[in-house]
């Protein structure tokens, strides 16, 4: 098959970055590429061309393709809803919930759609850049695995191993991944690439040839440290970062079960919006302005994590002050007064109380509604994706945020909240701009295209520091 697979010497190494560095260097030398990711962790998910889900970071790689996301590109999804389990979605769609153990007697069937979606990506393009998870050190997940050595045995892809100087001990880690794995897995590597190296790359050439030497692989390059990733959308929720601007607060609740959080990747680029994410056990500010309720894997089990760290006390507080509350789809449901899931949609039957600030009621039902919509807000073009469980009603919705066409979301009486199921909003210059004026502060456009920029400078930065031909050419 006409591709190659970056594995990680362990989680966040970089390896989504790199494989979109990648996808952007091989677009421009004019071929046609595709991403691929056969097993994704993700809360951060968005919808595709075909009407499905996938992670964001297989939708931000097929960018840097010049292509629509599609749900081959990541065939199976878990989106954690507990600490134990989550809903696992094949192909776009959702099939179970599943708890780890059951889920290792489900890989088999697994396997079967991942070789499937690899194979029509495979046969319509040139190249496939897969993307590992996690790590193939691991090897207590060996057996069944799908997403490293498992994928790359199964469909005779070669790897190449990323290790991550920033974290330490590099060395260790790619030496000792080769020493804990299958020789049969080892043989499939055929290289090694360091990344995230901060300072003069040349002062580890004595430990490049090291590794050179203890594994026998070959080495494709030293990557520095890429000091515009903040402009790329993060992928895991533990790459949450605060903006870099000053001027209006906005505080993002960091919820435990935090969703599709790249939302807020256009107001972390303003410089005039100064950007919170509030973690547990923090009060919220007294001077925000505007505080985000962002979507949620698990509405019902946020709702009582935002009780526990006594946020809906301090929301009530920051309203009675005259501030501003948006809530985005779990975070909309939220903010209405009831919540009810009738068949256990969300996890237990019943009905719980929301925090009250807007006159709403939400049913939870188990069908999931997974669409593209554009339409207008604030009388502002406005395009984005819903991608939620339940419906919502009641005498605020009178007064809608968007149409979408149809009217969506919801604003209070006084008008300072608001809730809304469109994720995406913030990307709309226009949008995003008129937003803003409301709160008092000016907006700068341009961000989709910073976006496209930060993918073309990655991939300079790529072609500048590793032997891109080189990685290209195992996959052909």
């Amino acid at each position: 098959m006409p591709a190659v697979m970056i594995q990680g010497t362990g989680s966040n190494v970089g390896k989504s970055m790199l494989v979109a560095g990648l996808c952007r260097a091989a677009r421009r030398r004019g071929l046609s590429v595709a991403p691929f990711k056969p097993q994704n962790m993700s809360n951060n998910a968005a919808v595709t061309a075909d009407g499905g889900e996938i992670g964001r970071a297989q939708a931000l790689q097929a960018r840097a393709c010049g292509l629509e996301p599609l749900t081959d590109m990541n065939p199976v999804l878990l989106k954690p809803e507990t600490d134990r389990g989550a809903q696992l979605i094949l192909q776009g769609r959702p099939i179970a919930r599943a708890e780890a153990r059951d889920y290792q007697a489900l890989k088999p069937r697994l396997l079967a759609g991942v070789l499937e979606s690899f194979a029509r990506l495979s046969a319509a393009h040139e190249v496939v850049i897969v993307e590992g998870a996690g790590s193939p050190a691991e090897v207590n997940l060996r057996p069944r695995d799908i997403a490293n050595m498992g994928f790359a045995r199964a469909a005779g892809v070669p790897v190449v191993l990323a290790g991550d100087i920033d974290r330490g001990g590099v060395i260790a880690q790619i030496v000792g991944t080769q020493a804990v794995i299958d020789a049969d897995d080892a043989a499939m590597i055929r290289g090694f690439l360091i990344n995230k190296f901060r300072g003069d790359p040349r002062l580890f050439d004595d430990g490049y040839r090291m590794i050179e030497a203890r594994t026998g692989w070959r080495g494709f390059g030293v990557v520095p440290w890429f000091a515009d990733a903040h402009r790329l959308p993060a992928e895991d929720a533990v790459d949450l970062r605060a903006g870099r601007g000053s001027g209006l607060h906005v505080v993002c609740l960091t919820l435990s079960r935090i969703a599709n959080f790249d939302d807020l990747d256009p107001l972390a680029a303003e410089p005039e919006v100064r950007l919170t994410m509030l973690g547990p056990g923090r009060a919220i500010p007294g001077d925000a302005d505007l505080v985000i309720l962002p979507g949620t894997k698990s509405t019902l089990g946020d709702l009582a994590f935002l009780r526990a760290q006594g946020w809906d006390v301090d929301l009530a507080a920051h309203h009675r002050r005259g501030g501003h509350v948006l809530g985005i789809c779990g975070g909309y449901q939220m903010l209405g007064r009831v919540i009810g899931d009738p068949s256990g949609a969300d996890g237990l039957a019943g009905q719980v109380a929301g925090l009250g600030l807007l006159d709403v009621t939400t049913v939870m039902a188990a069908d999931k509604r997974l669409t593209r919509v554009t339409g207008t807000a604030l009388g502002q073009p406005v395009s984005g994706y819903e991608i939620h469980m339940g419906r919502t009603t009641g005498p605020d919705c009178a007064r809608p945020f968007a149409h979408i066409p149809e009217p969506d979301g919801a604003v209070s009486a006084d008008g300072r909240v608001s809730g809304s199921y469109l994720h995406g909003l913030f990307s709309d210059d226009a949008f995003r701009a008129a937003f803003l004026a409301r709160l008092g502060v000016a907006s700068r456009p341009g961000y989709e295209a910073g976006v496209d920029a930060a993918l073309d400078e990655l991939a300079d930065h790529l072609e500048t520091h590793l032997d891109v031909a080189g990685l290209l050419a195992l996959a052909r």
